[in-house]
């Protein structure tokens, strides 16, 4: 429980594992939903989860991953114009993923690859051709302690084939 809003604490959202030298968490956040009627609720949440993370950084390192549900930079989505205000891509929603990154978290795929553009994580499955148009979004993320991202020694994209919506994400961590 991070002290979410509404319902979001009991959706079953947050796995974290404890392990001797770090904690290796997974998050599926919230949607800011159709019509972005989740947004005010979801911007507590990136609160509350940046707070979870930097208290389970202050006991040791943190690798963080999932869907984060928010394209961060306009490099990291095909169509930054025409999707100002959607969900995902918001500027409160990009506002609160650059606040989580400012308490000591690293994107380990823009630490390694930098600006690098065209690669994505998810495809909307109701376009058919979003996948083959390669019109996608990166909302799915690979973090870590600022402290140790220089150990990064992997973080990209596993080519799903055809198949349209998220595709896994890859970390290989020199700890």
């Amino acid at each position: 429980m991070i002290g979410a809003p509404s319902t979001m604490d009991y959706e079953g959202r947050i796995i974290t594992l404890e392990f001797d030298d770090f904690f290796l968490t997974q998050v599926y956040t919230p949607n800011a939903g159709d019509g972005l009627n989740r947004l005010e609720e979801r911007q507590i949440w990136d609160i509350k989860y940046a707070d979870y993370l930097a208290s389970l950084d202050k006991d040791k390192y943190v690798i963080a991953t999932g869907d984060f549900n928010v394209a961060h930079k306009e490099i990291d989505l095909a169509h930054p114009n025409n999707n100002r205000n959607s969900a995902g891509f918001t500027d409160e929603e990009r506002q609160g993923f650059t606040n989580l990154l400012a308490k000591g978290f690293t994107d380990t795929f823009r630490y390694i690859h930098g600006d690098i553009t065209d690669v994505y994580t998810w495809w909307a499955q109701r376009a058919k051709t979003s996948k083959i148009n390669n019109s996608g979004w990166r909302i799915d993320y690979w973090l870590a302690s600022h402290r140790i991202a220089e150990k990064g020694i992997k973080s990209e994209m596993i080519d799903s084939g055809p198949r349209q919506d998220h595709t896994p994400i890859l970390l290989e961590i020199d700890l």
